[in-house]
């Protein structure tokens, strides 16, 4: 193989990728990853943005098909299957991220990879290995892309249309070729910019579903013949010209094959924006030790690093639900005021009056230790000032659901149950089977339907 640090060598790793070369922690791990975001993707029931996105898939595609839209217990074609569960599983914000490429790979592989497999009758092998491929391909270009691209660009939008392709392209045994040709038309496509917070746009689930629908594409016409740019990240006009000043392109190859990306992946604690948090965990750290009540806080100082500041900075006001997931001040309340930020509290109390008395308590500050450690790790730090006169300080240096702080399978599955059952979109029962069965994955001889 190719060990040239390009486009090149990243479509025939993603091409030739077979199961028994993946470690068997990292297939453990991609077991955990997919249960963690078909909770996530239930979750998406009846949000707004996601029921107009899915409603227009199915209008746009046949009244059945072979691949699985969860939300509306229907079926439909790949593409429009794939839109509507990348939609769907990105709203909650509960969706897993890496941490190095800022990235949430899940809601970009998983929706076009399980809408394919349903289609072709891959078996649960062929699922996980595309899925693995996804990962590292979509994690090693948004690390590629750098700091600079992720202020300006929502990663998982851009990268993850090439993380989409290569899920796809693996299922549609592409050459690696063909996969680079893929890779080539899912790059030419790739978008997403931060400027929808500012207004509480919908936009952040257009992203998902746009990047997974354009990787599917860009993978089923290369498997046709259709050509795409060779060189779409590097090249003098390619991703990284146009949407990076800091460019990488060694980490496109970086331990390829022996450093398993995947298995860096964290899992969501909190319902909100992972920029938020390391400082909400250092503030229940404080709050905890100190014995303290909301009351008690005069003021919180959230040390954080600039990504966090060019991503939560806008959200001043929350309108929306949505919107106060990225908000430092209203996660922070929430955590202080009831305890956690989990999907119930954001809907209930997101404007109510004693969050929004503690949001407007808290302000972020750019700190050099935390920015230094930035992307590869999220330190957490708070500076607490009570209201009889001390300043408290938090630490944390890894979050909950970090690999070294990860959620054991137990969690997990609490986790994906209270996610499924939120807005209805599964019973317990069934949710249950369903988790049971996810577990036995490797073993399945065809991917079927996930829920009855």
């Amino acid at each position: 193989m190719s060990v040239q640090p390009s486009t090149q060598a990243l479509a025939e790793f993603a091409a030739t990728l077979e199961f028994d070369a993946i470690p068997e922690p990292v297939i453990r791990r991609a077991e955990d990853l997919l249960l963690d975001w078909f909770g996530s993707c239930l979750a998406g029931k009846n949000a707004r943005a996601v029921e107009i996105l899915t409603g227009f898939a199915e209008s746009m595609g046949p009244a059945q098909g072979p691949s699985e839209i969860l939300i509306h217990r229907r079926t439909g074609s790949p593409m429009l299957a794939a839109m509507a569960n990348a939609a769907a599983s990105h709203v909650a914000e509960q969706d897993d991220v890496h941490n190095g490429s800022v990235f949430h790979p899940a809601t970009v592989v998983f929706p076009p990879a399980l809408a394919v497999a349903q289609a072709l009758g891959r078996s649960g092998r062929e699922l996980l290995t595309a899925c693995v491929a996804g990962y590292e391909v979509g994690i090693r270009v948004g690390e590629f892309l750098g700091r600079s691209h992720y202020k300006v660009f929502h990663t998982t939008g851009t990268a993850g249309t090439l993380a989409a392709a290569a899920a796809v392209g693996r299922l549609l045994k592409l050459t690696p070729e063909q996969m680079l040709h893929a890779f080539g038309s899912a790059g030419t496509q790739s978008a997403g910019l931060w400027e929808f917070l500012r207004d509480a746009a919908d936009s952040k689930q257009l992203h998902t579903a746009h990047a997974a629908g354009a990787g599917l594409t860009a993978a089923y016409l290369a498997q046709q013949g259709f050509t795409g740019a060779r060189r779409i990240l590097e090249g003098p006009q390619g991703l990284a010209a146009g949407m990076s000043s800091d460019a990488s392109v060694d980490k496109l190859t970086d331990g390829l094959g022996t450093r398993w990306t995947l298995a860096e992946t964290s899992f969501k604690f909190h319902a909100s924006c992972r920029h938020t948090h390391p400082a909400a965990d250092a503030l229940q750290q404080v709050l905890q030790q100190h014995g303290l009540k909301a009351a008690d806080v005069k003021r919180v100082t959230a040390l954080v690093h600039q990504g966090a500041i060019d991503v939560l900075g806008p959200v001043t006001d929350p309108q929306t639900v949505h919107q106060s997931k990225f908000s430092m001040g209203t996660v922070l309340g929430l955590v202080a005021v009831l305890g956690r930020a989990g999907l119930g509290e954001f809907d209930a109390s997101f404007k109510s009056g004693e969050v929004v008395g503690f949001r407007d308590k808290v302000m972020m500050a750019l700190d050099p230790e935390v920015d230094a450690a930035y992307p590869a790790r999220w330190i957490g730090k708070v500076r607490v000032e009570t209201s009889d006169g001390r300043v408290l300080h938090g630490r944390v240096d890894e979050p909950k659901g970090d690999p070294g702080n990860t959620l054991s399978r137990a969690e997990l599955e609490d986790k994906a149950l209270r996610l499924a059952l939120y807005q209805g979109a599964a019973s317990e029962a069934q949710m249950r089977a369903a988790m049971a069965r996810l577990w036995t994955v490797a073993q399945w001889p065809h991917v079927g339907r996930l829920l009855p």
